[in-house]
């Protein structure tokens, strides 16, 4: 397939995701600028890993998504705009709801005007599986109902539907991208598949988890890069929320079982209170169904079912087992 022209802007260039994704991106000869988030360190995050062939050809800015004027500095001469910026910890967002105001409803505004303004040929906007609740019905579509179950997913539903009010507003060529449970090497500690890992990784034999009956449908990290790159070649997604997901439902316990597995320790788990959601806050079931994303970009994850599940979670256990990696890390505390 084509490579995407003119120049990509990837805002959450320093995270998880957007960190593999920029590297995805230059792979394929891709003009790409990363937004970073401003900071005394001068430091790119995730960026500042990856090689150093990469790094000559990236430009990277550092900046705010909640600034305005920066915003639309950053984005002028840009063709794409993917916004992968935001916060994303549920925990913290009881703690501080209106940060994640700010930052994913305002920060979402902030790139549709510019894009509106600049005329950016597409904008990628990065939703999540959150914004779903439990799953009133399984697979979940894209026509399911939204349910923001915590402040990060209300902050979340709120982008979306922004996002797809400049599209049906002004024609600001949108499409929305729904990534369902991402893990593997470089996710924070706040996820749930790194935190059991790094506590067996540092010789633990008790993990501390918070509840073990709710279900996911968790996808490699580079089928979602994969995805988003294929939503940014195509023009059939524009105005379009579309889901990415294995299409494979996994219990947080059985999880937990087929990493202790893997790691060949044996474990037990142990409940936190502060690792428990709210009751009513808690999603309880997510399972997604992949068939818009095969239908409109093509996408089948490669890491699917059963099989794949476990051929990621040996990849990121490799991963954050390399000492060098799980240095980065406080595996010994909650993070919230």
């Amino acid at each position: 397939m084509k490579k995407i022209s003119g120049k990509i802007l990837v805002t959450g260039a320093d995270g998880f995701i957007g960190s593999h994704l920029v590297e995805a991106l230059i792979s394929e000869d891709c003009d790409v600028r990363a937004l970073v988030f401003y900071n005394s360190f001068n430091s790119w995050g995730w960026l500042d890993t990856i090689c150093e062939d990469y790094k000559k050809e990236l430009e990277v800015v550092a900046g705010d998504i909640r600034d305005p004027f920066g915003v639309r500095k950053i984005i002028e001469g840009c063709d794409v705009v993917l916004n992968l910026a935001a916060l994303i910890s549920i925990p913290f967002s009881y703690r501080s709801p209106s940060t994640y105001i700010d930052t994913n409803i305002k920060g979402a505004l902030n790139v549709l005007q510019a894009a509106h303004e600049l005329g950016v040929k597409k904008v990628i906007q990065t939703s999540t599986s959150e914004v779903y609740g439990t799953a009133q019905f399984v697979p979940i579509t894209e026509k399911h109902p939204l349910q923001g179950q915590s402040p990060y997913s209300a902050s979340k539903i709120g982008a979306d539907q922004l996002a797809m009010s400049y599209f049906y507003s002004y024609g600001t060529p949108i499409s929305i991208i729904r990534p369902f449970n991402t893990f593997g090497p470089r996710q924070s500690m706040r996820a749930v598949i790194p935190t059991i890992i790094a506590q067996i990784a540092s010789g633990q034999k008790k993990i501390k988890l918070g509840s073990l009956t709710p279900t996911r449908d968790f996808n490699y990290v580079s089928d979602i890069v994969q995805g988003f790159i294929l939503a940014a070649k195509s023009e059939q997604c524009i105005g379009q929320a579309i889901n990415l997901g294995s299409n494979f439902e996994v219990s947080i316990g059985e999880t937990v079982q087929l990493i202790s597995e893997i790691m060949k320790v044996q474990v037990e788990t142990e409940q936190e209170g502060q690792r428990v959601r709210p009751e009513k806050s808690e999603v309880e079931r997510l399972w997604a169904c992949n068939l818009k994303a095969k239908q409109i970009l093509n996408w089948t994850p490669v890491y699917g079912g059963r099989a794949g599940f476990v051929k990621g979670l040996e990849e990121t256990i490799a991963w954050f087992s390399n000492e060098d990696n799980l240095r980065s890390y406080k595996s010994n505390i909650y993070n919230i």
